[in-house]
Formats: C-alpha cells, sequence, structure tokens
C-alpha cells in the first residue's frame, strides 16, 4: 500500500464538522488520505461516499479504508456530476464535501502516466488512462499552433507561450511527440537561456497547461462546484483545496456568487494556507489554498 500525506488535513476536518452518524463526499479521492479523516469522524453510524477518475486510485485507497466500518461507496466518476451519483445511491443530501483539487504524487512519480517530465515516460496525462479521451500526445501533435499558443498561455500563465507553441509545431513536422522527455526537451530549448534558471523547472508550466486541457479540468471544476453545493444540506459545508491561481479564482468567485444570492455563508474571508512546519514536512501543500463555504439555504 502507498504512503500518501494529506495537505492541510486538520484543517479540513476543521471546516466540514462532520456530524457523528453524518454523509460526507470526498469528490477527489487519490489515495484516501482525507477520506480516512472524514470516515473516522463520521463514526460507524456514518456513510463515506468517495469518487474518483483515476480507477489505479480507487485500488490504492480502497486498501487505506478497509479498517473503516462505516458504511463506505467506493466509485469511479467525476464530482462534476456529483447529483447524479447520489441519486443512484438514494441519498437526497450531504453533511459535508471535500474536493483535493490537482494531481497526486501517486500520478505524477508514475511514469507510465504522463504527468510529469521527471520520469520519462509516454505523454499522456489523462486522469482515467483507461478512458477514451484526447491523450497529451493527441493535443501537442494535432492542435492548430494557435491553439496550443492558447492552452499554453491561459492555462499555464506562461509568458512565452507562443515560442513553446511554435517549438513543438516545427518539431512534430519531423517526427511525432510521443514522450514526456522529448516535449521538456522541446519546451526548453524554445525558451531563452535566461529562463531556465528559476524556483521551477521551466517546462512545467506548459505540462499543467496540457494537463488542464486534456481533463477538462476547469469545466469540471466549474460545473462539480454547482453540483456540489446543490448536494449539501442546509448547515452542510464544502471544502476545496487548490493548486493553482485559476482554480483558486474560479472557487472565490463561485463562493462569491453563492453569497451574494444569500444561499452560501463564506467560511473563510481569505484561503487558509499550510504550515511553515507542514510545507517543510510536505512540499505538495506550498501552493496549496484551502477555501470553504455552508449552505444556509
Amino acid at each position: 500500500m502507498l504512503s500518501h500525506i494529506p495537505v492541510m488535513p486538520q484543517e479540513a476536518l476543521e471546516m466540514l464538522k462532520l456530524p457523528q452518524g453524518g454523509v460526507a463526499v470526498d469528490g477527489t479521492l487519490g489515495l484516501a488520505g482525507h477520506a480516512l479523516l472524514m470516515g473516522q469522524a463520521l463514526g460507524p453510524n456514518g456513510h463515506l461516499i468517495a469518487i474518483d477518475r483515476d480507477s489505479a486510485s480507487l485500488g490504492q485507497a480502497k486498501l487505506k479504508l478497509v479498517s473503516l466500518e462505516l458504511k463506505i461507496d467506493l466509485l469511479q466518476g467525476n464530482f462534476s456530476r456529483l447529483d447524479r451519483v447520489l441519486a443512484g445511491l438514494k441519498v437526497s443530501a450531504v453533511d459535508g464535501i471535500l474536493l483535493d483539487l490537482g494531481i497526486s504524487s501517486f500520478q505524477l512519480d508514475d511514469g507510465s502516466r504522463g504527468f510529469a517530465f521527471s520520469h520519462d515516460g509516454p505523454l499522456d496525462m489523462r486522469m482515467d488512462a483507461q478512458g477514451d479521451g484526447a491523450s497529451a500526445t493527441d493535443l501537442v501533435n494535432t492542435l492548430k499552433e494557435a491553439q496550443l499558443e492558447k492552452i499554453i498561455f491561459e492555462f499555464g500563465e506562461e509568458r512565452f507561450a507562443r515560442r513553446i507553441a511554435a517549438a513543438i509545431v516545427m518539431q512534430r513536422a519531423k517526427s511525432k511527440i510521443t514522450t514526456t522527455k522529448s516535449l521538456a526537451d522541446i519546451i526548453l530549448r524554445a525558451l531563452p537561456k535566461g529562463y531556465t534558471r528559476g524556483r521551477i523547472h521551466p517546462a512545467t508550466r506548459t505540462f499543467q497547461a496540457l494537463r488542464i486541457a486534456v481533463n477538462e479540468e476547469l469545466e469540471v471544476l466549474s460545473l462539480g462546484l454547482e453540483a456540489c453545493f446543490r448536494s449539501l444540506k442546509v448547515g452542510g459545508r464544502l471544502c476545496v483545496i487548490s493548486f493553482h491561481s485559476l482554480e483558486d479564482r474560479l472557487v472565490k468567485n463561485k463562493f462569491k456568487s453563492l453569497a451574494l444570492t444569500e444561499e452560501g455563508l463564506i467560511l473563510t474571508k481569505r484561503p487558509l494556507v499550510a504550515t511553515d512546519e507542514e510545507c517543510a514536512a510536505n512540499p505538495r501543500s506550498r501552493s496549496a489554498k484551502m477555501r470553504g463555504i455552508e449552505r444556509i439555504k
């Protein structure tokens, strides 16, 4: 069983305030770090619903959750369709929902998934590796240069998006781009030399952009925030942990709109961030921002 350190675990539990015997959803199960704590908080009479797009993650998570005594439903799916998931389980509303967005270390460390350039492998990037959606290989080899530039600039916030898109198109005219290393090398060659010296690897933003595009992450999040909020009981809470500004901005604006309609009470005037101690122990938490909202009518 793989080890996993959940981000801001105690803050998440305090935000959710799950009642004993209640019903809760982990919409981004991963390796079940948060789900395990949520299940313990709900107690033996509770009901935990855990969803993930990645069948491999579900298999690992099941091993971790086996010690819990409460009712558990482990489902492969997408939190953007939570209303349908709950209807299928004959659950009308829930007490709390957690969304821990982004990519897990389990997925990043598996070179065969193609999420990271630190491990050479096929350029895939699909959260559901068994699905039939377009992969990152499909995007970099078929999209027009302008489309690639738009994805890299908007989803990666990469200022050299035009240069990178042009370099990709030039290289694929010679040979198909199929591996993470070959794409990272193309990006490095496209950038000014000075740009390669920095805190993050210069290919990071482009890889992030392609991953977001492949998995339609922002569209999923937009639909999912609405579906999740509508699935809460009055008094129920939604806690979202995001890892880049595009996600956090979307969550912030959605929560604001729900507060303006007086349906939701924002629990975080400013996003919570991990302590220095947690960041030292778990580097993934450095970019994490947590926001919460309670349904009040």
